[in-house]
């Protein structure tokens, strides 16, 4: 039986800089998924935030000249900005500074501790300031100039210091088990081959204390030492829901997460790391974890040598949330790579939601109002082309909902402009501005085309919240029909004679060549 909460997540954001259009993507992809399921009826915990801790702030800070605790409040502040300017619909944003995740991964260090699963030693070996990660030699690339480089291109240096570890090789079996036992535990496919063939392998101990230096949260009782990053970043998942206080109301309607949205070069932390660490700790695993693509821009690998990197405050002080969020979830399949195109945006904006979506709902609003005194009119009973554009939505409806399941989003976005489509092939074929002798027959084709403006509406609030909405406001919809449920019910709908606000544009068309 599915439990009616649903707890989802982003991978909390590393800000020794600013956003760019990656985090924006994977901020507007997981809140789709959370806004989805609102309006199937689920209670939805979301959670995003920032993951302070590090060698990589400390060195920055330095770069800077400013302290590391000024550049984590100031860079987290951009961060929880653009989750504001994107509309994101967070409950919770965490920082791993705060008092109260101090609090929780001291707590998960000393269950690990108690389990036997931790214990001294030195770390001799390869690190990666930028990635914060431990490499084994086999899998670094040796640079011209005799550098070596992690598989990410970061120059990996070697590490010698008095180290706390973790015993990840003895959890190899209970790993692979996981795997097999839950197929969708790992998402996409591909990833989960991916990790399945690395733990298959062997897994060594994993170094989980810093002595170098002090920016990170202290070990318990162990002066000198600062964990390991990703055992403190990780741990922000259980923070969210109320941990250390894993019998309070909150951990136990939450816990354990449905869903972790990250990037593709976090999964083995998270499908590796994550799910032993608990095991240890003797708290109960999330349900699915998904790995997105990477974006480039225009075609090329952003990098700020190029000066390509992609702001997405930029993007919406230009274009606005919506068409910024619709683009993301549209164009990019999901879990795949995807490319930011500041042409290709437009002509989708321009195609999808201005076109189909905007002037289909400003012309059939705007002949109500002009021809039914602004009220909306009956439909005609028994009227096959009616019923049928009215059942083509519902199925296009469901299949968003099948899409869901998954959390295939550009799937999911496609059907409802393909239901949009054919509703504006409908209002073509029926031309109501030509019934003129037969004003109840326009009416009925003006109120069909309202009703699949009103279903379709309540499936985009997940991807345009803003301009669906306002749609939703222009037919008169009560807030509490604004439910999954009511776009589905074939007999739910807004009554004639329901008085309609005055029509206004919702989306706009925006040109191929910006502004000089």
């Amino acid at each position: 039986m599915t439990r009616n909460a649903y707890y989802v997540t982003t991978a909390i954001a590393y800000p020794n800089g600013d956003p760019h259009i990656g985090h924006a993507y994977e901020m507007v992809a997981t809140d789709a998924i959370a806004r989805w399921r609102r309006i199937e009826g689920r209670e939805v915990y979301f959670l995003t935030g920032t993951d302070e801790h590090g060698l990589k702030m400390v060195q920055t800070a330095h770069t800077l000249g400013m302290t590391t605790r000024a550049l984590a409040d100031r860079n987290s502040a951009r961060f929880k900005d653009l989750a504001r300017v994107l509309d994101v619909s967070n409950d919770d944003f965490i920082r791993t500074t705060e008092p109260r995740h101090h609090a929780a991964s001291q707590e998960i260090w000393r269950r690990m501790e108690a389990a036997g699963d931790i214990y001294q030693s030195t770390y001799q070996g390869w690190y990666s300031v930028r990635d914060e990660a431990y490499f084994d030699e086999s899998e670094l690339t040796t640079a011209p100039d005799g550098r070596k480089l992690a598989p990410s291109g970061a120059e990996a240096t070697w590490v010698e210091e008095p180290s706390y570890f973790f015993r990840l090789s003895a959890f190899q079996d209970r790993l692979l088990r996981l795997y097999e036992d839950n197929a969708d535990f790992i998402a996409p496919k591909e990833r989960r081959n991916e990790i399945v063939s690395f733990v298959s392998r062997g897994l060594d101990d994993v170094s989980i204390s810093r002595t170098t230096f002090d920016w990170g949260i202290p070990v318990p009782d162990v002066p000198g030492h600062v964990m390991y990053v990703w055992i403190d970043a990780l741990t922000n998942y259980i923070t969210g829901v109320g941990f250390p206080d894993d019998t309070g109301t909150q951990f136990q309607k939450f816990w354990p997460a449905d869903l972790h949205v990250i990037g593709k070069d976090i999964i083995r932390f998270h499908t590796v790391y994550w799910p032993a660490f608990l095991m240890s700790a003797g708290l109960r695993l999330p349900g699915r974890i998904f790995a997105h693509g990477f974006l480039t821009s225009e075609g090329k690998k952003m990098s700020k040598s190029l000066g390509n990197v992609v702001d997405p405050f930029g993007l919406v002080d230009e274009f606005g949330a919506d068409p910024v969020r619709f683009y993301c979830l549209r164009e990019i399949s999901w879990g795949q790579d995807g490319d930011w195109g500041r042409e290709k945006f437009i002509l989708r904006n321009n195609a999808d939601l201005a076109n189909n979506f905007g002037n289909l709902a400003q012309r059939s609003l705007t002949m109500i109002a002009k021809n039914f005194g602004g009220q909306m009119p009956p439909r005609q009973a028994g009227s096959g082309e009616d019923n049928k554009i009215v059942a083509e939505t519902i199925a296009a409806i469901s299949r968003m909902e099948e899409a869901m399941v998954t959390e295939q989003l550009h799937e999911a976005t496609a059907e409802l402009i393909a239901a949009l489509s054919t509703a504006n092939l409908y209002f073509a074929e029926q031309a109501p501005w030509g019934l003129k002798s037969d004003m109840a027959r326009m009416g009925a084709v003006l109120a069909t085309t309202a009703d699949v403006l009103r279903r379709a509406a309540i499936a985009a609030q997940p991807f345009v919240p803003t301009a669906a909405a306002k749609v939703l406001d222009l037919l008169a919809v009560r807030q509490s029909e604004r439910t999954l449920a009511h776009a589905l019910d074939p007999d739910s709908g807004v009554k004639a004679a329901t008085p309609l606000p005055p029509p206004e544009p919702v989306f706009r068309k925006f040109e191929t060549t910006k502004a000089s």
